[in-house]
């Protein structure tokens, strides 16, 4: 046995070792990204659900931008008053005041309430409707096409069709505004979670049209609006909308509305 050789191999092995782990030392520390502290705790901070709701790419990407001052203390929808309070008191600076929001699905038009122009059989997916004569079966082209697109982008469980419409759960919504996103009728919206009132209803047909098509559609009579006395009111196009803002919350426009599309909210 050339122990010899043995030897030289060990050595030569041993000294590539060395040499690689030495170099890979160094790399590291000439190449060695230096992280933020507040960075690493206000993604510590956060909820970690990566849902994209603050406009960032995950819950890292906003750290990275809390931590450069590139964004509010209070930029996650998820972790909402709570954890903006805790991330301000990493950052050293004010919350701020922080509105709750909530997704709101603007349709009343299920199954009992629309009329159908034919029936659909294929992919039951919202986005595919666009492809499909008038947009999908329902006659009004403004509704809720029912197939849950909005329910398959929401990752906390907090929106789900019943009766061929969407409806949201309040309580669980996080205002992420993945649903937002997804629908294909821009017909969800993201109002703040103390909200009185809203038009259940995003139509833009003339009267006429909306009551053929569906027994709950707004159709821009604008009772809701004359008859509003904080002026939170108004109609475009023939569809009603409330100013949140100045909405106090009377409920004198869901009266008013012949055709109920105004709901009361909570």
């Amino acid at each position: 046995m050339d122990f010899a050789g043995i030897a030289s191999a060990v050595a030569a092995v041993g000294g590539v070792g060395l040499f690689v782990g030495v170099f890979l030392g160094i790399a590291a520390i000439k190449f060695k990204v230096e992280v933020d502290e507040r960075e690493e705790s206000v993604l510590a901070a956060l909820p970690g659900n990566n849902c994209g709701g603050c406009g960032y790419p995950g819950c890292a990407g906003l750290a990275a931008a809390i931590a450069k001052n590139e964004a509010p203390v209070n930029a996650c929808p998820v972790g909402g008053e709570t954890v903006g309070k805790k991330i301000a008191g990493i950052m050293g600076v004010e919350a701020g005041e922080s509105v709750r929001m909530t997704a709101f699905v603007q349709c009343q038009g299920d199954c009992d309430k629309t009329t159908l122009d034919y029936d659909y059989y294929g992919i039951e997916d919202c986005r595919m409707l666009s492809f499909v004569p008038n947009g999908g079966a329902k006659s009004c082209n403004y509704g809720c096409l029912g197939f849950g697109s909005c329910v398959q982008a929401c990752p906390f469980d907090a929106i789900h069709v019943e009766n061929g419409v969407a409806k949201v759960d309040r309580e669980a919504c996080k205002a992420c505004g993945k649903c937002v996103e997804v629908c294909p009728k821009n017909l969800i919206t993201l109002i703040p979670y103390d909200a009185k009132y809203a038009v259940a209803c995003s139509s833009k047909d003339k009267g006429p049209v909306t009551m053929k098509d569906c027994s709950a559609g707004c159709i821009g009579c604008q009772l809701c609006k004359k008859n509003c006395p904080a002026q939170a009111v108004d109609v475009q196009d023939f569809n009603a909308t409330i100013d949140q803002d100045k909405c106090e919350g009377c409920g004198v426009c869901m009266e008013k509305c012949p055709k109920k599309s105004i709901v009361k909210l909570g």
